[in-house]
């Protein structure tokens, strides 16, 4: 069973990754199975950026391959913020509701709410080129907070098609559409168990 490291310790994330992967035959760890790993810079521009910095700096280290992802919400009418800054939006250490809070504040009396959540991918390996891949979940920021699954901003990101929130989804069903799931959808196929 191939190895691979997910470059995270947000416990949301590390669950979506392995509940795609593991059937796959994957042994899925985390940073939460290493006692020491370097402290990352996002210092990216981009999402992709980001994500390789993290995927490269780890598989260097731990001498093994890892996924990472930069993923966040892009709100049109706000020039795409909160973008590569989602999770610190409101501050490097306030919460997911403090974030959503901040969010609908500044998207009071604007009716045109529509946001797309990015995610971009690297699977960095030792002994070949790495692979990127992104993908989008569209949908808009509603005026309410519904549902009680997900994290983040899934609360206040309505999908259309579905007519409900994101955290009014089951995980299940949530695997089957976000952002994360898209993308390592995609992923998959260049994936080889060794």
């Amino acid at each position: 069973m191939e190895e691979i490291v997910v470059a995270s310790k947000n416990k949301h994330k590390i669950i979506e990754i392995s509940n795609i992967l593991t059937p796959l035959g994957y042994k899925v760890l985390s940073l939460f199975d290493f006692d020491y790993f370097p402290e990352i810079i996002e210092d990216g521009i981009t999402f992709k950026e980001n994500a390789l910095i993290k995927a490269k700096t780890l598989a260097l280290h731990l001498n093994k391959t890892v996924i990472a992802d930069d993923s966040g919400l892009e709100v049109f009418a706000l020039n795409n913020e909160p973008g590569i800054y989602s999770a610190r939006y409101s501050g490097i250490d306030k919460t997911y509701s403090d974030n959503n809070k901040l969010l609908l504040k500044n998207l009071k009396g604007i009716e045109n709410r529509g946001a797309r959540f990015v995610t971009s991918m690297c699977v960095y390996y030792m002994d070949k080129d790495p692979i990127f891949v992104e993908d989008y979940l569209y949908g808009e920021i509603s005026k309410d907070y519904k549902g009680d699954n997900g994290f983040g901003y899934d609360p206040i990101f309505y999908v259309p098609n579905l007519g409900k929130n994101l955290a009014e989804l089951s995980l299940e069903e949530k695997n089957k559409i976000s952002h994360r799931a898209l993308c390592l959808k995609r992923l998959i196929k260049y994936l080889i168990i060794k």
